[in-house]
């Protein structure tokens, strides 16, 4: 009885003070150990978070330095300051398509391309055979109306004697008149037929040099002295001065350029055209060498306007001469104007200079990316010309100021940057 009364004891839920105390406690202690867990858990995200980002975030976008500075009294203030810039491409002066004055079939060509040629040499041959068989007949006439011109002289000279025999017999009353009207006759038939072979002496050589003319034209000389860039017609083809025989017949054997003749031929827009002038400086910059500055000057501009373009048509020549300069490349062309040259030496501001890939250009505005620690800041400029330092700054920068050079496409206002050394 005693043993199962303690087991009922045992078994009683204790609802004192006591026992609610001691409830509560442990169950605090464990949500204490799990808010302390779940804190240390998210520093330790956060840890992981920082540093993957300070090892993950990007470089900065690598550029160059470069320093604005003032344009210097030298050599720039003597070639003169850029007041236009326009782009043309370089044409020749003397430019021909060498062919035939009559149709034929070529039977020699010798030339090629990028040969040099002197005026005067011979390009190609065409068939002949026609032409010299009408110039061996020409002459064939031509000796034989010489022949009777030989006859008719001998019977002039035998009839002179005879007929001033007769006359001085006529005179004296020792012939009849019949007789002396007959030797007149005679004398005046050789005569006139003398005249008449001569004549034909002259005609007959005349189409000897028509013929020789002919024969002439079956060899194919250059015009001038040259390179020839194009050979367009081989042996066995039919060239003609005129297109005949549809797509069958060549109208030139080559093009022959004259290298000496090369300028710069420009399409100046009409708003700006007032900015150029005859004997003008300029400065040529071929496309394909486009840190070569070339002297030029202004040979003249063309009083007529494009009207489809609103363009003005401007001739510059080059003043020196070189092979690198060819025939259709593209050109940029700086008009100089030498008056920056003599503000130099006053008091008033001079342009600022940068180099010409530091400026993103457009029109008569432009931008550039300044340095401010590790990034960039974007600032509009207004643009000048070129010179041979690069390209002006009108305003929007002062003198040693830090910008990015390079490849500017890539660079954003407040952009990270990398210096490259």
């Amino acid at each position: 009885m005693d043993e199962k009364a303690s087991l009922l004891e045992q078994l009683r839920i204790d609802r004192g003070p006591a026992g609610q105390i001691g409830s509560n406690r442990a169950t605090g202690g464990r949500t204490g150990m799990r808010w302390l867990l779940g804190v240390a858990g998210a520093l330790l995200l956060a840890g992981v978070a920082v540093a993957a980002w300070a090892l993950l975030r990007p470089a900065g976008i690598p550029v160059h330095v470069a320093v604005a500075r003032e344009v210097g009294g030298g050599s720039a203030a003597s070639a003169g300051v850029s007041t236009l810039d326009a782009s043309g491409y370089v044409v020749a002066r003397r430019e021909a398509t060498v062919s035939a004055k009559a149709t034929g079939r070529v039977v020699d060509v010798r030339v090629e391309e990028g040969q040099s040629i002197a005026a005067n040499q011979i390009i190609a041959r065409l068939d002949d055979s026609n032409t010299h068989a009408a110039l061996v007949q020409a002459q064939a006439q031509l000796a034989q109306t010489e022949a009777a011109l030989n006859a008719a002289k001998v019977a002039l000279d035998d009839a002179r004697p005879i007929y001033a025999r007769n006359e001085k017999e006529r005179a004296q009353q020792v012939i009849s008149a019949q007789d002396f009207d007959a030797a007149k006759a005679t004398y005046n038939a050789a005569e006139t037929n003398y005249e008449v072979q001569r004549e034909g002496v002259v005609s007959a050589r005349a189409a000897v040099e028509v013929a020789q003319r002919y024969e002439d034209d079956m060899t194919l000389r250059a015009p001038f002295s040259g390179v020839v860039t194009e050979k367009n017609a081989q042996p066995g083809e039919i060239v003609s001065p005129v297109s005949a025989g549809g797509g069958f017949t060549r109208t030139g054997i080559c093009t022959i350029v004259d290298m000496d003749s090369l300028e710069a031929e420009i399409d100046v827009s009409e708003n700006f055209i007032n900015r150029v002038h005859a004997g003008q400086a300029a400065i040529v910059r071929l496309n394909a060498y486009p840190d070569w500055q070339i002297p030029a000057s202004v040979l003249a501009i063309i009083p007529t306007a494009d009207r489809s373009k609103a363009t003005v048509k401007v001739r510059v020549g080059f003043k020196i001469k070189d092979p690198r300069i060819l025939p259709e490349m593209g050109t940029r062309v700086s008009f100089l104007d030498s008056a920056p040259a003599a503000l130099a030496g006053s008091g008033e501001p001079r342009a600022i200079v940068l180099p010409s890939d530091a400026v993103q250009v457009d029109g008569d505005t432009g931008a550039v990316f300044v340095i401010d620690g590790t990034s960039v800041e974007r600032r509009s400029v207004h643009v000048g010309g070129h010179t041979s330092e690069g390209q002006l700054m009108v305003t929007g920068l002062e003198a040693g100021t830090r910008v990015a050079t390079g490849d500017l496409s890539h660079l954003t206002d407040h952009g990270r940057i990398s210096i490259q050394e």
